[in-house]
């Protein structure tokens, strides 16, 4: 079973929903912990080190934000954050400060069993067999290397969240040519895009992976958009034999 014993922190200040949660992923085989507030999230994440986080944003103590941005300071764990916002650009503001992705209350909970199964499902993958076929590569000051998964400007390391680096594996692999933005929510999310909130999802991890591989985000020279149809990565690539990146 491939999510056998995976664990899953759910942090809301709903009782209840912690509970069908818990009861919910407990019989699909995870490991479930809870936490009511975000204080008690932070405090519970250090202690379980958990392998997914269900996060929502408003909170007693620390918002979702808050802790969200805390985890990132030191921790690549994926995140999705539950919100009951209405205003589409407070959604986004999780995945700016580091979320995954992100469900609006009142959601399915089989929909958050399926967000959870793809993102667990993405990080087992065998490396060895991923797009760049395990060798390094190199584009100008750029390294990637797929089977440490980092990535180097020059001399500097560069530290990408698991999506993050996902996402620019997938554009490399497509060097010269379009992805559109449909087609990368469903090779790194794993879902079907419904509305274009979910397309903003793939919006705000471009612009994320850019402002830390740019050197001006706003003129990239790397990851630039095809007007219309979504994102290429522009430069040629050369590959590598295997080496220290």
């Amino acid at each position: 079973m491939e999510n056998h014993r995976s664990k899953i922190l759910v942090v809301d200040d709903e009782a209840a929903l912690r509970r069908i949660l818990k009861t919910r992923l407990s019989m699909v085989g995870y490991n479930v912990v809870t936490a009511p507030d975000g204080e008690q999230a932070l405090e519970v994440f250090w202690k379980e080190a958990p392998d997914l986080v269900v996060l929502d944003v408003m909170m007693p103590k620390y918002d979702g934000y808050y802790v969200c941005k805390e985890l990132r300071k030191e921790s690549d764990v994926p995140i999705i954050m539950l919100t009951a916002l209405g205003d589409v650009a407070d959604r986004i503001t999780g995945l700016q400060m580091g979320a995954d992705d992100y469900l609006v209350k009142p959601f399915s909970p089989k929909e958050l069993e399926a967000r959870i199964n793809s993102i667990l499902r993405r990080l087992q993958k065998n490396h060895s067999s991923n797009l760049l076929n395990s060798q390094v590569v190199q584009v100008g000051v750029l390294c990637i290397d797929p089977n440490k998964r980092r990535v180097r400007l020059g001399e500097e390391l560069v530290r990408l969240t698991g999506i993050e680096f996902d996402l620019l594996q997938l554009l490399v692999s497509h060097s010269g040519a379009a992805v559109s933005r449909a087609e990368i929510l469903k090779a790194i999310w794993g879902y079907e895009s419904r509305c274009d909130g979910d397309l903003r999802v793939v919006d705000v991890h471009v612009s994320r992976l850019r402002a830390k591989i740019e050197e001006d985000p706003k003129q990239p020279e790397f990851i630039i958009t095809a007007r219309g149809t979504g994102y290429l990565f522009q430069r040629m690539v050369q590959v590598l034999e295997p080496a220290r990146v």
